[in-house]
């Protein structure tokens, strides 16, 4: 795949080597919480409050207000380790991912009228999003509530050790297809479908995920016919990597391996021949109006 020395989009946010444990530090204040702030500053008990915070300060060495942020609310901040150093290998995967992402900018921004781009966080070990917090056994996902992708580049190593799934057009994928939930987040469809959880049985609602999960990789086929045709990025066994990657990770596939039984109706992703088929209908059509998993007679 051709990616070196193409523009890298600048909606990362990278919190290798931070805490998702507590606040403080890296985004400073909010201006709405400057007034719950100027309320109790300009108070005896706000006095009293800000005295206990210096002294906690000078004892603990903490910055006092990251404590007032959390005593009148707003969001989580991440402290930044200044010890964390990628290896050369890890940081060429995030430009790569940088790449990649600049490219579904490019293409969604075409297709859809008013696409707000997602930002994406690159983190290690654990992070806290809008969806809670989440650890790198997660994998990369999607959280609808913050509009951010999270990824733990060592995902991408395990893929190729765990599952067989090597290349960097098998971990573009990856990321075209964590767009494509973002897509659906636009288009309304991950609304519709999260609406009718607890109205169905477990079984059924599992139906509905796998239409929304091979919808998103039908997301990342279109994306990937797009920027071929804009840039022809792809090198001979590009595609196979993406596809290998599809099938790698199916449901059957994935329960065979770590079980040996198949269990359909737990299934969420959909098997490794559907998550193929409609990886390659996007890429073969490269038509948005293609994807109505949800209306398919047959995945």
């Amino acid at each position: 795949m051709k990616w070196r020395g193409r523009r890298k989009s600048s909606n990362i946010e990278d919190r290798r080597g931070q805490s998702a444990g507590g606040f403080g530090g890296g985004r400073g204040i909010s201006p709405m919480l400057l007034i719950p702030l100027f309320r109790l500053l300009f108070s005896k008990v706000g006095l009293i409050i800000v005295a206990v915070l210096v002294v906690i300060m000078f004892l603990t060495g903490t910055n006092p207000l990251a404590l007032l942020q959390q005593f009148v609310g707003g969001e989580p901040q991440y402290a930044q380790s200044t010890n964390y150093q990628p290896s050369a290998e890890e940081q060429a995967l995030a430009d790569q991912t940088a790449v990649v992402l600049a490219d579904t900018e490019d293409v969604w921004n075409k297709l859809i009228q008013g696409y707000r781009e997602p930002t994406l966080v690159l983190f290690s070990e654990q992070v806290n999003s809008a969806c809670g917090l989440a650890s790198s056994a997660t994998g990369p996902f999607y959280c609808p509530g913050d509009e951010k992708l999270y990824i733990d580049l060592s995902f991408f190593g395990e893929m190729e050790q765990k599952f067989g799934a090597a290349g960097d057009f098998a971990q573009a994928y990856v990321v075209g297809h964590e767009v494509g939930h973002h897509v659906q987040k636009l288009t309304g469809t991950m609304e519709q479908v999260n609406a009718l959880r607890g109205q169905l049985s477990e079984a059924d609602f599992n139906k509905l995920m796998v239409r929304l999960e091979l919808q998103a990789d039908f997301y990342a086929g279109v994306w990937a016919n797009h920027t071929q045709r804009a840039t022809g990025f792809l090198e001979p066994g590009d595609l196979e990597e993406a596809l290998n990657a599809a099938s790698a990770i199916g449901d059957d596939r994935l329960q065979r391996q770590a079980t040996g039984r198949v269990v359909p109706d737990s299934f969420t992703h959909g098997t490794s021949a559907q998550r193929v088929r409609w990886f390659r209908k996007g890429y073969e059509t490269g038509d948005v109006s293609q994807g109505d998993t949800f209306n398919a007679a047959a995945l």
